[in-house]
């Protein structure tokens, strides 16, 4: 396993694997990216922002597929059920609008925030912007008290 993490960890393979594992990470598949990000930056501390900004990106695209799957969601079943559909429980959520996508950085919940977002028919772009923020304040403090907490390099 530690020679598989150090060959994900390379510099040439290490942030496309930080973007694949935060962009399927995001979407409704239950994978944490977190230990990616952070075993790269651990083996490779000159990556810091860009594995940050790299996660971010990944994450917050897979974000955008989940409100896209949202949104194609609502329209199969408001076509199947012959009338839109509103799901009562869901109305705080409407009332936060796209604010709420800040929050998709939170375990178990962010995910699927996402997706109501697009089944709500929240705007896109202020969403994404939303989701963008707080993918990226996730990634930067979590990295940064991991740094902390386990400091020293890894010796080859």
């Amino acid at each position: 396993m530690h020679q598989l993490l150090q060959w994900l960890a390379l510099p040439q393979f290490g942030l496309t694997t930080v973007f694949v594992v935060s962009l399927v990470s995001a979407t409704l598949l239950p994978l944490g990216s977190e230990p990616a990000v952070f075993g790269l930056i651990k083996l490779n501390p000159e990556l810091f922002w860009p594995a940050i900004l790299v996660a971010t990106a990944g994450n917050t695209l897979g974000g955008a597929i989940s409100w896209w799957m949202g949104l194609g969601t609502h329209k199969v079943v408001d076509r199947a059920a012959g009338h839109p559909t509103e799901v009562r429980a869901l109305a705080w959520l409407r009332r936060f609008g796209p604010r709420a996508c800040l929050l998709s950085w939170l375990p178990v919940v962010g995910d699927p925030l996402c997706a109501v977002a697009g089944w709500l028919k929240l705007p896109f772009w202020p969403c994404l912007a939303y989701m963008a923020v707080g993918k990226f304040l996730r990634y930067l403090v979590m990295t940064s008290v991991l740094l902390y907490l386990m400091p020293g390099h890894i010796v080859h």
